[in-house]
C-alpha cells in the first residue's frame, strides 16, 4: 500500500536521483570509506535533507508514505547515504518534537536546506540499548549548563554543525531526569575522534564524542526532564526509517537475485528452473511482503497522527532481520560471484547487519513489543 499512497512526482524524482547519482557512487564510497556527505549539496537541492519536516519549518511537507518510500529508494541505492540522511533526521526530529517555536525557527529551516548538518547524541559506551543508563551530566552553571560525558557511535558527528545531546540534569530521577541540548562543536569543549572502522556502511561515519562544554540555557530543548520523552518520539520515527532502509536494500538484493536466476545457465537451464532455487526466491518474496505489511501498519498510524510505538518496533524488528536473510540468500544465489566485490551482494550483506543493532537492537525491540502488548 505504501507506494499507492506516496506522492508519485516526488517519489519519481527521488528514485531517479538514487538510480542515476547515488547508486553509481556506492561501491566507491564503500571501497574508500569517504563520508557520504559528499552527496549533501545534491540531497539538499532535492529537498531530501528536510523531507521529514513540515513545510512551515523548511521541509517539503510530504506525508508519511512518501517519506518511507523515499528513504527506501535512497537506501536501495546507497546505504551509507541513507545512514547519513536518517541520522540528520534524528537530530531535526528531536528539535521538532522537543524544541520551542523559536528554536524550530532558528534551526530547522537551515537544517532542511542543507546549510547545517545534524547528529543525534544519545548512545554512550555503557548505555546503548538502555539510554536511561547514560552517565553524561548537565550541571547548572550560571545562565546555562556544563555538559560532561562521552557519547559513542554518533553518526555524522565529525561533520556536524550541531549535535542534539541527551544528558542527565537530575540523575536521581532516572529516565525522567534526562534533558536534551543543542551543542555546537565549533564553540569548543567537544572532542570528536576519528571515524570508527565499521563492517559496513563505511561512508556513514560514526564517532566517539567527548564533552566538557558550556551550553546556554536557550539551547535546552523543552523543560528539564523532558528529554527522554523527546527521544522516544524521535526513535519511533527513526525505527520506521530503519525499516524503510532494510526494505530498500532487501528489494535491491531481491531484484538482483531474480535477474541472475533468469540468466545464469547451469546444465543448459537457467537456475530459476530449479525447484530448490525457486523455494529460495519464494521465501524471499514472503519475507519482503511481511516486512511491507508491518511497515504499512506503522506508516498508516504515523500518517494518521496516532501513536505507533508498537508498530514501529515490530516493523523495525522484522525488516532488519528480514534484510539479513534476503541479502544472504541473494548472495548465495549468485554463488562465487556474489562473494566478490565486483557485485554489490557482499556490500549489501555487510551494510544491513547494523540494522539489527542501532535504533535499539532486535532484542530491545522484542522487549518493547512485549511490554506494549502486555500492557
Amino acid at each position: 500500500m505504501s507506494r499507492a499512497h506516496a506522492d508519485a512526482e516526488i517519489l519519481a524524482g527521488v528514485e531517479t536521483f538514487a538510480r542515476e547519482v547515488l547508486a553509481p557512487k556506492a561501491a566507491e564510497i564503500d571501497e574508500t570509506a569517504v563520508f557520504a556527505g559528499l552527496h549533501l549539496p545534491a540531497l539538499a537541492e532535492m529537498g531530501l535533507m528536510g523531507l521529514n519536516l513540515p513545510a512551515e519549518h523548511g521541509g517539503l511537507g510530504v506525508d508519511a508514505w512518501t517519506l518511507f518510500e523515499a528513504i527506501a529508494a535512497v537506501a536501495g541505492a546507497c546505504g551509507s547515504t541513507a545512514s547519513m540522511v536518517t541520522a540528520h533526521w534524528l537530530a531535526t526530529d528531536s528539535i521538532l518534537h522537543g524544541g520551542s517555536p523559536e528554536q524550530k525557527a532558528a534551526w530547522l529551516p537551515r537544517a532542511a536546506s542543507g546549510e547545517i548538518l545534524g547528529a543525534f547524541g544519545l548512545t554512550e559506551p555503557g548505555a546503548g540499548s538502555n539510554p536511561a543508563d547514560m552517565t553524561t551530566r548537565a550541571i547548572r552553571e550560571g545562565d546555562g549548563w556544563r555538559l560532561r560525558g562521552t557519547k559513542h557511535f554518533i553518526s555524522n558527528a565529525g561533520a556536524a554543525d550541531f549535535i542534539v545531546v541527551y544528558a542527565k540534569t537530575d540523575p536521581a530521577a532516572g529516565a525522567r531526569g534526562i534533558s536534551a541540548f543543542l551543542v555546537e562543536p565549533s564553540r569548543g569543549g567537544v572532542i570528536i575522534g576519528g571515524p570508527e572502522r565499521t563492517m559496513g556502511l563505511k561512508g556513514g561515519h560514526v564517532f566517539e564524542v567527548v564533552l566538557d562544554c558550556f551550553v546556554p540555557d536557550d539551547r535546552r530543548l523543552g523543560p528539564e526532564g523532558s528529554g527522554f520523552r523527546t527521544a522516544l518520539k524521535t526513535l519511533d520515527a527513526g525505527r520506521l526509517d530503519i525499516a524503510a532502509c532494510a526494505i530498500g536494500v532487501a528489494e535491491a538484493a531481491f531484484a538482483a537475485a531474480k535477474a541472475w536466476a533468469g540468466t545464469r545457465i547451469v546444465d543448459g537451464h537457467p537456475i530459476a528452473e530449479f525447484q530448490g532455487l525457486q523455494w529460495m526466491i519464494a521465501d524471499m518474496a514472503v519475507d519482503l511482503a511481511a516486512a511491507r505489511g508491518l511497515a504499512d501498519a506503522a506508516t498508516g498510524k504515523r500518517a494518521a497522527g496516532a501513536r505507533y510505538s508498537t508498530e514501529a518496533a515490530m516493523a523495525k524488528l522484522h525488516a532488519s532481520e528480514m534484510a539479513g536473510r534476503v541479502t544472504d540468500a541473494a548472495l548465495q544465489i549468485h554463488g562465487g560471484y556474489g562473494y566478490t566485490r565486483d557485485f554489490p551482494l557482499e556490500r549489501w550483506v555487510r551494510d544491513v547487519r547494523i540494522l539489527r543493532i542501532y535504533e535499539g537492537s532486535s532484542e530491545v525491540q522484542r522487549n518493547i513489543v512485549a511490554r506494549l502488548v502486555l500492557g
